[in-house]
C-alpha cells in the first residue's frame, strides 16, 4: 500500500511539472533551461500571535504549497506569470525596479525577496522568467506569502549559486515581509515552510530560533482544515495594531519586572505584575500572548505522550482566547469552530493564522471526517451565506527543486 501511494504521488507530481512547463513555453514562448521548483504552505497547530512576542509556536509544512519555474535571462528584466488568476497578463518589472513598499500586487512577494537578496549583498547578475502556480487556498492563512517569499529564495540560491542556508531563507523571507511588503510578521511562516519535515511539526523558540522536530502521531485522525473563504489581507488588517499593541504592553511591564518579552512570563507571573498594563484592552493582548504561549509548551509535551484529548483540549482553549482576548476571529472562524466542537469525534479545532478570516485548523478521527465536512459546511452556509471550502491535509517536507 505504501509503494502504491508512493507510486501515486510521484505521477501527480509528474503530471503537474508537464502541466506547469507547458504553461511556461505557452507565456514565454519556450521552456528551455526552465527548472520546476515547490515550497510548501504551513499549518499552525497551535502558537498563534506568539512569534513576535518571543515565544513558543508549533507549525508544520503542508503538501499544499506553491510551485515555481524560473529561468535566467540574458538581460536585467524579470518578467512574472501566475496561473492563480483568468485572463492575468505577463508582468514586467526589471532588477532596477526592486522599490521597497511600492505597489505591485502579488509581484511584490518575489521581488521582496529579490531586494532582500541585494541587501545582503547577494545581487542578481541577470533578470528571470518566473512563472508561480499555487495550490494554497487564497487569502486562508496557511501562508501562500510565506510559500512565495522561501520559494523564491530557494530559486535564487540554485540558479545563482548564493550560499545561503534554509533557515537563512527564512530570515531573509520574513525580512522582505516586514521591510519590503510593510508586514510585521514574526518568524514562525517562513521557517516552517524553509525548515517542513513530512510527518512532523516544529517547535520552535521563536526567541532564539531553536527548535525540535516533533512526529505528529495521530492514531486513527486527521487533521482539516476548514476555509472561510472570507477575503483578507495582513497588510491591511489589525495584525499591524494587534502587534503594536503588545508592544506596549511589555514597555508598560518592564517598569516593574525585568523582562525582555512577553514570552518571558508565565500564568502566575502575568496575573502579579498585570496591573501594570494600564488599558484593559492592552491587558487582554498580553495575557493571550503569555497564557497561549504556556499552553503550547502543554500541547506539545501533551503530543509527546499521545495524549490526543489534552492536546485537543489545548487546541480549544487557544481559539477561545484568541476569540475574546486578542480578538482576531470573527464570525466567519467562530462559526466554524464551535460547529466543530457539537460533532462527536472532534478531538480539537480552532483558527489557524493571524485571523480576522482565514481557516481554522481541526483534529478529527478518520471515521468522523465526512460526517464533519457535511454538518460543518451546512451550518456554515446556513448561517455565513456562502460556503466554506474543506481540506483533509498531509504534513510534508520543505522547499524543493522537481525538475
Amino acid at each position: 500500500m505504501a509503494e502504491y501511494i508512493k507510486n501515486k504521488q510521484k505521477k501527480k507530481e509528474e503530471e503537474m511539472k508537464d502541466k506547469l512547463l507547458a504553461k511556461f513555453a505557452e507565456v514565454f514562448g519556450s521552456s528551455e533551461g526552465a527548472k520546476v521548483y515547490f515550497a510548501p504552505g504551513r499549518v499552525n497547530l497551535i502558537g498563534e500571535h506568539t512569534d513576535y512576542n518571543g515565544g513558543y509556536v508549533f507549525p508544520a509544512a503542508l503538501t499544499l504549497g506553491t510551485y515555481g519555474v524560473a529561468r535566467k535571462r540574458n538581460d536585467r528584466r524579470l518578467r512574472f506569470y501566475t496561473m492563480n488568476y483568468n485572463r492575468v497578463d505577463i508582468v514586467e518589472s526589471t532588477l532596477d525596479d526592486l522599490v521597497p513598499l511600492k505597489k505591485s500586487g502579488w509581484t511584490a512577494y518575489p521581488k521582496g525577496v529579490m531586494w532582500a537578496f541585494k541587501e545582503r549583498g547577494m545581487e542578481m547578475d541577470c533578470g528571470m522568467d518566473f512563472l508561480l502556480k499555487g495550490t494554497i487556498p487564497g487569502s486562508s492563512g496557511l501562508s501562500s506569502s510565506a510559500s512565495v517569499e522561501v520559494l523564491t529564495g530557494f530559486i535564487l540560491r540554485d540558479l545563482y549559486g548564493f550560499k545561503v542556508t534554509n533557515r537563512d531563507l527564512a530570515l531573509i523571507g520574513q525580512y522582505s515581509e516586514n521591510n519590503y511588503n510593510g508586514v510585521n510578521c514574526g518568524i514562525m511562516d517562513q521557517f516552517s515552510i524553509a525548515m517542513g519535515k513530512k510527518k512532523q511539526a516544529i517547535f520552535l523558540d521563536t526567541d532564539t530560533l531553536n527548535f525540535n522536530y516533533v512526529p505528529v502521531k495521530l492514531k486513527g485522525a486527521k487533521i482539516v482544515i476548514s476555509c472561510s473563504n472570507k477575503r483578507r489581507g495582513l497588510g491591511d488588517s489589525k495584525y499591524n495594531e494587534r502587534r503594536s499593541e503588545c508592544e506596549t504592553a511589555l514597555a508598560e511591564l518592564q517598569k516593574e519586572i525585568s523582562i525582555d518579552s512577553l514570552a518571558e512570563l508565565d500564568e502566575e507571573e502575568f496575573e502579579r505584575y498585570q496591573y501594570a498594563i494600564k488599558d484593559e484592552t492592552r491587558r487582554k493582548r498580553a495575557k493571550h500572548a503569555v497564557y497561549e504561549n504556556q499552553r503550547t509548551i502543554k500541547a506539545v509535551e501533551a503530543l509527546e505522550k499521545s495524549d490526543m484529548e489534552a492536546f485537543g483540549r489545548l487546541m480549544n482553549e487557544s481559539h477561545i482566547s484568541l476569540r475574546d482576548d486578542y480578538e482576531v476571529t470573527g464570525i466567519e472562524l467562530d462559526t466554524l469552530v464551535e460547529e466543530a466542537w457539537k460533532i462527536e469525534g472532534v478531538i480539537g479545532s480552532r483558527m489557524t493564522g493571524a485571523g480576522f478570516g482565514g481557516c481554522t485548523v481541526s483534529i478529527v478521527k478518520k471515521e468522523a471526517v465526512k460526517k464533519f465536512i457535511k454538518k460543518v459546511g451546512k451550518a456554515y452556509k446556513k448561517k455565513i451565506g456562502y460556503y466554506a471550502d474543506f481540506y483533509v491535509v498531509k504534513l510534508g517536507n520543505g522547499p524543493k527543486v522537481i525538475y
